[in-house]
């Protein structure tokens, strides 16, 4: 097996034996085993000694696993087409012919543990902060991100039943919701937790189960769902700080607060008298009657549009430790999260999963979670050889870019002209740049205008298909004007 970069990871696979090597050189990502392998460690995709994944198949753990990530660097692409990657490789290397049903492959998805893709997706985040190196964000302490999303099912009984449809939809005209929360590091843009739950999974009880992956010195960064008295009380006593925007909710009078500067001061915020749902009475208990909060007031300004005053809080009270310009230029900075998601939803296809089953939906997730950060390391690696700026670099370039320098690498056959492409593709990503546009704004419209089709609202086989629906059609292209 040829590894010229990771002469340990040849090491731990010649003890292995050369039927467990073959397996691994089945592989389609080659370029992952070759230059990637220490950002999945072997231990990790092993097989087991007995029990479940002990077996000797042709699908071993890791190829599946790897397999599995192929599939999600290319949006779309059916169970089959990767069942033909693996056929290719096996035919051409002369070892013999693999089933060509697709049957094979997804039993071996459905034996990959979920703990093993968790794993995974923790390795390769550790991966992706060394590779963007240890710089400090506000006074050396590393910031984490966190925001929620969702993500639409399809339309099985056991989605549905698991992660339910909106209320306000039809039964049987909807799909199913799954929510998450994801913390992100705002140095590599990496994923490093995600926690899954229904529609009804409000962000702060996600939040909740994330508490344990925070570490003492970290600041938490997230948006005005972030804002409440439960986060600004708990996560201190674990020595963690919040920065959020204040809810709406709140009302301001910097009369009554401790002035630190223009538009700057500490507040005394009071326990409620009703307990939090997301606590057991024990963990509200131990929250502190009353905190001391910061609050910053400021003024987002955008040429050709109305200026608007947000509110920052936060339980970094000194001021001149703690300026309230590095938090405002922190808040800011907050937007590389809403890149992120766009990312992994957009850019790699995971906005609408495939998977018939709750289950295998938790893994379709995990994977392509795994595949961002694979893509984030190969990104942090260019910027730190070529001393570019990480948040400058394009995402869907590198996607592009690996799939396919990953056919060139495979081809070379001297370790020299190996580590000639990798360099040049590092080159190619650390020029592939986005624009510097500050103050751009992106307003989430829709530029494509809707065929003149109904809305179904019964179930398929109950629908009758009026004739001359284009007239009929309720909020026809006749009533949608602006968008013309």
């Amino acid at each position: 097996m040829h590894t010229p970069l990771f002469p340990a990871f040849r090491a731990r696979c010649a003890a292995l034996g050369q039927r467990t090597i073959r397996h691994f050189r089945q592989t389609t990502l080659q370029q992952l085993t070759r230059h990637l392998a220490d950002l999945i460690p072997v231990h990790l995709l092993s097989s087991a000694d007995e029990g479940p994944n002990s077996r000797d198949r042709c699908y071993t753990l890791r190829l599946t696993c790897e397999c599995f990530l192929w599939q999600m660097l290319k949006p779309r692409t059916a169970c089959r087409e990767v069942v033909r990657q693996v056929q290719a490789q096996t035919r051409l290397l002369g070892w013999g012919q693999v089933n060509p049903g697709a049957s094979a492959y997804i039993q071996a998805r459905q034996r990959l543990p979920q703990s093993c893709l968790e794993r995974v997706l923790a390795a390769t985040a550790r991966a992706a902060e060394q590779r963007a190196g240890s710089a400090p964000h506000l006074q050396g302490r590393p910031v984490k991100v966190v925001d929620g999303s969702s993500v639409q099912l399809p339309d099985t009984a056991a989605n549905q039943k698991e992660y339910p449809q909106p209320s306000g939809q039809k039964r049987g005209c909807g799909f199913p919701v799954m929510k998450l929360a994801g913390l992100f590091s705002l140095a590599s843009g990496a994923l490093l937790e995600v926690v899954m739950g229904n529609l009804h999974s409000h962000d702060l009880r996600l939040l909740r189960q994330l508490w344990a992956c925070l570490k003492a010195g970290d600041i938490l960064l997230g948006d005005r769902a972030y804002g409440d008295y439960v986060t600004l009380a708990g996560l201190p006593q674990q020595g963690v700080d919040v920065v959020a925007r204040l809810h709406q909710a709140r009302r301001v009078d910097f009369r009554r607060a401790k002035r630190l500067g223009h538009q700057d001061g500490v507040f005394v915020w009071r326990k409620g008298g009703m307990q939090s749902t997301i606590l057991t009475p024990e963990q509200w208990a131990a929250l502190p009657a009353e905190i001391q909060v910061r609050i910053v007031r400021f003024t987002a300004a955008c040429r050709g549009f109305r200026s608007q005053h947000l509110l920052l809080v936060t339980t970094l009270l000194d001021a001149e430790k703690y300026p309230a310009a590095e938090l405002i230029d922190l808040y800011a900075r907050r937007w590389r999260l809403e890149l992120c998601l766009r990312d992994v939803k957009t850019t790699l296809g995971l906005e609408q999963l495939r998977c018939q089953s709750p289950a295998m939906v938790r893994k379709e997730l995990l994977a392509g979670l795994i595949a961002h950060n694979l893509i984030r390391c190969v990104m942090a690696e260019a910027a730190q050889v070529y001393e570019a700026e990480l948040e400058r670099l394009s995402f869907k370039g590198p996607v592009d870019a690996l799939r396919q320098f990953s056919a060139a690498l495979a081809q070379a056959r001297t370790r020299k002209l190996q580590r000639a492409l990798w360099q040049d593709l590092l080159c190619t990503l650390a020029r592939d740049r986005v624009p510097l546009r500050p103050n751009r704004t992106e307003p989430r419209a829709v530029k494509r205008r809707p065929k003149p089709f109904p809305l179904l609202n019964k179930p398929r086989r109950q629908f009758v298909e009026l004739p001359h629906r284009n007239l009929r059609w309720k909020g026809g292209p006749h009533k949608y004007q602006g968008l013309n």
